[in-house]
Order: C-alpha cells, then structure tokens, then sequence
C-alpha cells in the first residue's frame, strides 16, 4: 500500500476530517509564503502590519497593504489543492477547512466551511465603530480608504502583529481540533503560533495527521502519521485519485 492509498483509506473510514492549511498550499498560485528563502519578509519590512505603526502612519501602511495584498494577491486564482479541498467538502469528506492564510482561495475555490484563523483581505474594518465593508466597494488608488459612518481609517480584516486571534474563527478551530479524528496539514510549517497548537491538539485528542509538504516541518517527526512529501497541487491530485479508487 502507498502513503496515498494509505492516507485516501483514513479520510474514507473517518468521520470528521478538518483541513488545516498554511501559506504552502497558495505558493503554486502565485502568492509567495511569508517566511523563509523566497518570504515576502525578505522582501519587505513588516513593520507596515504592525498595529501601532498602523494607528501612528496609516497612509505610510495602507501604501504597502495595496501594493501586496490587493495588487499583487489579487491577481492570484485557486490552484488545484485549493479546488481539491472543495471537492473533498463537496463530496462531505471533510468538515471544514481552517486557513491561517488570508487571500481568500479557499472561498475562491468553493470551499464553504472556511475558519480564517487570521483573517481575511477580502473585508475591511473600522477599529473605531466596528463597521465592516467589501474591499472590493472602495477605489484602492485613494488611500487610506475611510469608514462610510464614522469617517475613521479602515484597516483590512486579518491580523496585524499586536493584535488577537479574531473570534468566531479561534474557537472555531479549536473545537476542530478537539473533535476531528483526522486533520489533513497543506502547506503549513508548524512555526506560526498560536495556529500551529491546532494539529498537537487533535493529535492529543487521537486525531491521525496526514500531511502534504514539499519539505519535512515542524509536524512531521513529530505527529504525523502520513508524510506525502510533494507540492500541494500534485499530492492533492494524487489524494483525490486514490479516494476515487
């Protein structure tokens, strides 16, 4: 039996598969992970998304916000591990999907039940009344864009350094993780905190983990069951054609 056949046989006989994804799972869309040898910190002081620096240069931030996350990721569409988790939901395999991305591919794709553990681009939000507004309703080109209400900046809706995990997604996910008998890792590294508790937790909860990774993370000498070492776009078609036979 190979780790594919090995991996579609867990999910078939589970009853409650969660997805667990990271910035892996989107690289083959373009959008480069945060972290590491091609990182947009490498790049990029990310200075811009801390929360105080926000609140004191709000158009300073806003400047490098469009230029990345609307610009650049906007342009990006789901690949086929993104198409393959909504398939997967489609066909009632697994659950939900938690992301801590935010460049909304998994709604993209199809995906329903989606856990933003850090939020999303897709929605901006005022931190002075609360009031949340598609980004897509305001022209990018004059910044910073402003609360139709209240007249205070908007910022976007994922989390800033210095800021909490959002809610209902942090409880969310946590409940995934006490209750799933298998969670399926994409792309995620196990350095980013608290997210990468989630696995461990639905480990210690007895939880088998499947994992796809190009490389070896933090996760697999440490719980995963089921190492499927390729990118997230070939391991998924391969997945999903093991699960058909």
């Amino acid at each position: 039996m190979t780790n594919y056949q090995e991996a579609a046989q867990i999910i078939k006989n589970a009853s409650h598969v969660t997805a667990f994804t990271g910035a892996g799972i989107s690289v083959e869309s373009g959008i480069p992970p945060f972290r590491g040898e091609n990182g947009l910190w490498n790049q990029h002081d990310p200075i811009f998304i801390d929360i105080r620096y926000f609140h004191a240069y709000p158009l300073e931030s806003w400047k490098k916000i469009k230029e990345i996350f609307y610009d650049f990721f906007g342009l990006a569409d789901p690949n086929a591990a993104h198409l393959g988790l909504a398939k997967l939901e489609k066909d009632r395999l697994i659950k939900a999907t938690i992301t801590q991305n935010i460049d909304n591919m998994h709604q993209n794709a199809g995906s329903k039940e989606v856990y933003e553990y850090h939020g999303n681009s897709r929605n901006l939000i005022c931190l002075s009344c609360g009031e949340k507004f598609p980004a897509s309703h305001f022209d990018l080109s004059l910044l910073p864009p402003k609360c139709t209400g209240c007249g205070e900046v908007l910022k976007p809706d994922f989390i800033f350094f210095g800021e909490a995990i959002p809610e209902p997604a942090m409880s969310l996910s946590f409940n995934e993780a006490e209750i799933a008998d298998v969670f399926l890792l994409i792309g995620s590294t196990g350095e980013v905190m608290p997210a990468a508790q989630l696995p461990v937790i639905a480990k210690r909860n007895g939880a088998k983990i499947i994992e796809i990774n190009i490389a070896l993370s933090n996760y697999t000498n440490q719980i995963t069951d089921v190492f499927l070492q390729e990118k997230a776009t070939v391991a998924m078609t391969k997945l999903l054609e093991a699960i058909k036979n």
